[in-house]
């Protein structure tokens, strides 16, 4: 079954507003540009409103200043655009409301986390700069009682009684606890599941039906709510659910497709005034509505009875959620109408501006814009000029040939790949390997040591101090050794900025790798970056962690906690970071069947040997290429781990009490889902290790399966990953594939369709899986063009040699200045392997797990020359490091999982790697004997 999501633009498309007639930010904000500096802060004299803006998010890269007409010709005239300052709680959707309010206000908000300022800056700003028209606050873990979890909130709702605020979730709950209602376990946790919705018909929700059967369904992510007998007076209940019960994930309705039900409430005006004097003068209205609510219903919204503020406990910007869009919508006409209404004489003073204020005074920090360095959000060519290590730069000349329909005459991928590069045991080769014979992934990579260009660099992060070494071996096999204290990624994004190439090259070329880094990023090492932020310690750690870059959450060995200064808690006996450039390559085209072979250099060089000698060899392959490599068909046999001869890290009792202490953290609000792994290992020796990869490869073929050896550092990596973490094509588009919900195959085809149809219909796993597409959303978010972000599939269940997965494909367009590092560094590691929100989800696993997690839930892939990459989550892997082989296996963990199924899902995971493991040294013993 396949599911359409709430927006589906591709395209940056931004609704007309009076006077703003345009269909994108550039046509705002690319205008005459006029700038002052006046003690380091940036004034202008222009008419228009005062503005301060995220401008690294606008397409066009804000520099400077509008100085277009004015916003009101007269007070009589409502906001041309609306100013919102967004109040990050540390969440992992922020960015999805972000996206909302970029394309509903007319101009992106402005993110600042809850402890990035003072409340003297933040009323400097609200009250002396009018820089803003009004406030939301996102949601986010913990609770509105613990300092360190709401930060500036509960001030900002108490003190900014004249300013409209919006608050979501963990926003909604402060806004009650701040004026005395309880906050209280609910009756049970929701998280990813759906209610159905009924209202008082506020203004909030003008043009939303209402109750049962009317299609206002919403998403909800808490296990905390507002007790609703403890509301003070001041405070109104405006929405609550249908029933006590939370649905199931069954269909998405588009955001902007009314219900029939609904037609005839179309254009109706709201019948309620938040604002009426009935309201200003008692609570007559207060307790009618309680009243209204019933027994067993959750309170979903509350709103002051004198103050333009109200609170949601649902998502609204969920994908899953209906009307969620008009309700931003009608936020937006709720403070149009109350500044018209209100200060009409005062807003015709405000101007527009961009300014760096958000983020002046706070020391010892890079600035920060949204979360990206500002280095370079503004200028990508600065990095350039970064005094990292480079080889300098250099202008890349690339040269190919194409051979029509030729991978089966020469016996495929393959024979291909062990005719060219397995000799000598595949020693520094690898393998991008679109091995599924469903070809869900087209083509395949694969090389070896190469031409002038190649070189492998490896990086290990110190734990003594920031950053960590990075060895550079080149083809002679020269190795210079070079420490990094920024860190390996931002390495790489200056090795990829310094090469310069001409697009003619390649045209005509069906794929986007054409030479570049292959490697991998080690997975989530948890350990250090969550001692930046313990959710039971004190505010002052909350305060440590934003001298990092909060919203650039790249795996934790590298930036955040080692800017830092925070030692690493576990240590991976393999390196951080390993990668080939690749400058000799053979692709495979399996839909059509065509091999191609490219050759990277450096302009100087006119060489063509590669390519003779390499064309040479593949048509040299005809006449032996259907006797070679023989797969024998046999029925599998079924091993647990111990039978294997894998020691667990964790006993089947052990990972049960993790399971327990997740399931109570998520009780508590800590968390909305975790990704609770393990790992085995086992002896192995000097086996075959290339024969054990096209074992596996042939027992359990994916679409992101690779095969990486590197041999300085006794490493070899046999991946079968069903998943993609991310993709940037040559279009500028970003696709993330996360994969939640797994089942195993069934014996017969009817048991098999049957097991298809129980994961398409579990609640638990609609719930895991809508959970992660609004994180990846939010992460997207980051880097993309507000209003491209879409889900052109949702929770599509794909068939594999062993399991079945549920599957969603999230898109957007990427920024035009944002690097191709920059966005995996918004979005690293992949969500499905860490859960939401990711960075307090981090910090408890840390603390639960005990271990790093090594290479497993890290990255395999291509960063192209040409700003492009393709990257793979490492799962289902075999690592092999220094004659051990280990396994990572582990599942989502949330409010609907059971103890015992997610340990049995956990192995289930492992099935085929371990298996292959067994069966292949039992056939190397027998071919021995």
């Amino acid at each position: 079954m396949k599911f359409t999501s709430c927006s589906s633009s591709t395209e940056l498309m931004f609704r007309s507003f009076e006077g703003l007639q345009c269909t994108n930010l550039n046509a705002v904000i690319s205008r005459h540009i006029l700038q002052v500096k006046k003690n380091n802060v940036k004034v202008s004299n222009c008419h228009a409103r005062k503005l301060i803006i995220s401008s690294h998010l606008v397409p066009g890269q804000l520099e400077g200043w509008y100085t277009g007409k004015k916003q009101l010709e007269d007070a009589g005239q409502k906001l041309e655009f609306v100013r919102t300052l967004l109040i990050d709680n540390y969440d992992s959707y922020t960015y999805n409301i972000y996206q909302e309010l970029s394309v509903i206000n007319g101009l992106p908000p402005v993110v600042v986390r809850n402890d990035d300022l003072g409340w003297k800056e933040i009323c400097h700003y609200l009250y002396e700069e009018n820089a803003y028209d009004n406030i939301v606050i996102s949601p986010g873990p913990g609770t509105p009682a613990c300092p360190a979890d709401i930060g500036i909130c509960l001030q900002l709702l108490l003190e900014c009684r004249d300013i409209p605020i919006l608050g979501v979730c963990l926003g909604h709950q402060a806004l009650g606890y701040v004026h005395g209602a309880q906050v209280v376990h609910a009756s049970e946790p929701i998280h990813g599941r759906l209610s159905e919705i009924e209202h008082n018909g506020c203004k909030l929700f003008h043009n939303i039906p209402s109750g049962k059967n009317s299609g206002f369904k919403v998403v909800r992510y808490h296990s905390l709510v507002l007790d609703a007998e403890s509301l003070p007076d001041e405070l109104i209940p405006i929405a609550w659910t249908s029933s006590s019960d939370a649905l199931s994930y069954l269909e998405i309705q588009k955001s902007d497709i009314v219900p029939e039900t609904y037609g005839s409430q179309i254009g109706q005006k709201s019948s309620f005034d938040p604002f009426s004097s009935e309201l200003r003068n008692g609570t007559s209205w207060l307790s009618r509505h309680t009243e209204c609510m019933g027994s067993g219903k959750v309170l979903m919204g509350i709103m002051h009875s004198t103050r333009p503020h109200y609170g949601l406990q649902f998502h609204p910007e969920s994908i899953g959620t209906c009307y969620g869009r008009q309700i931003f919508k009608n936020f937006r006409e709720i403070t149009q109408d109350y500044w018209l209404r209100s200060r009409s004489s005062v807003v015709n003073e405000r101007k527009v501006h961009h300014a760096d204020l958000p983020f002046r005074g706070i020391p010892r920090r890079k600035q920060l814009v949204n979360g990206i360095d500002a280095r370079k959000s503004f200028d990508m060519s600065n990095l350039l000029n970064l005094s990292l290590p480079s080889s300098g730069s250099k202008f890349l000349k690339l040269k190919w040939r194409k051979f029509d329909h030729l991978a089966s005459e020469v016996g495929g991928a393959r024979n291909i790949f062990c005719t060219l590069f397995g000799d000598h045991k595949a020693v520094n080769t690898f393998w991008l390997d679109s091995s599924s014979t469903e070809k869900r992934a087209r083509f395949s990579f694969m090389g070896g040591k190469g031409g002038s260009l190649w070189k492998q660099v490896t990086f290990k992060l110190s734990h003594e101090r920031r950053g960590g070494n990075l060895s550079i071996e080149d083809g002679q096999g020269c190795i210079r050794s070079i420490y990094l204290e920024d860190g390996f990624l931002d390495f790489l994004n200056k090795e990829l900025l310094s090469l310069h190439y001409e697009e003619k090259d390649y045209e005509g070329l069906p794929f986007d790798f054409h030479g570049g880094y292959v490697g991998y990023l080690g997975g989530c090492n948890l350990g250090g970056l969550l001692k930046l932020m313990t959710y039971s310690n004190s505010t002052q750690i909350k305060k440590q962690s934003s001298q990092v870059q909060p919203n650039l959450i790249s795996n934790p060995r590298y930036n955040l906690k080692v800017e830092c200064g925070i030692s690493n808690h576990h240590k991976s006996s393999t390196p951080d970071a390993c990668f080939f450039f690749v400058d000799n390559l053979i692709v495979i085209d399996h839909n059509y069947d065509d091999v191609y072979i490219m050759s990277l250099h450096d302009r100087q060089t006119t060489t063509t040997q590669w390519l003779d000698d390499t064309e040479k060899k593949l048509l040299g392959l005809k006449a032996s290429a259907a006797k070679k490599f023989k797969v024998d068909r046999v029925q599998p046999v079924m091993h647990s781990p111990s039978e294997a001869g894998f020691v667990t890290e964790k006993s089947r009792e052990q990972y049960m009490k993790d399971v327990e202490k997740c399931l109570q953290l998520i009780k508590d609000g800590e968390s909305y889902e975790l990704c609770l792994t393990t790992q085995m290992r086992k002896k192995i020796g000097q086996i075959d290790y290339l024969g054990l990869y096209l074992k596996l490869r042939e027992k359990n073929p994916a679409p992101y399966a690779a095969w990486l050896n590197f041999s300085k550092e006794n490493l070899c990596i046999c991946c079968s990953s069903p998943e993609r973490f991310l993709q940037l094509d040559g279009n500028g588009i970003l696709e993330a594939k996360p994969i939640k919900g797994t089942i195993a195959r069934g014996l017969t085809k009817e048991e098999d369709e049957l097991l298809k149809f129980q994961l398409q219909y579990s609640e638990k796993d609609q719930a895991e899986n809508l959970m992660i597409v609004d994180l990846l959303r939010n992460d997207l978010g980051r880097v993309c063009e507000p209003g491209s972000i879409h889900v052109p599939r949702l929770m599509d269940v794909e068939s594999y040699a062993t399991v079945h997965t549920m599957v969603s494909t999230i898109r957007g367009k990427k920024q035009p200045k944002m690097s191709p590092v920059d966005c995996v560094r918004a979005a690293f590691p992949g969500g499905s392997m860490t859960g939401a929100p990711k960075l307090r989800s981090m910090e408890l696993l840390d603390d639960i797990e005990n271990s790093s997690r090594g290479i497993y839930s890290g990255s395999i892939g291509f960063f192209s020359y040409n700003q492009t990459f393709d990257l793979n989550i490492v799962i289902r892997t075999i690592v092999i490091h220094d004659g051990e082989a280990s396994i990572g296996g582990g599942g989502a963990i949330v409010a609907l999982s059971n103890p015992e199924s997610e340990y049995e899902e956990m192995i289930l995971k492992t099935r085929a790697p371990v298996n292959t493991v067994l069966e292949f040294q039992k056939e190397s013993i027998s071919d021995y004997e």
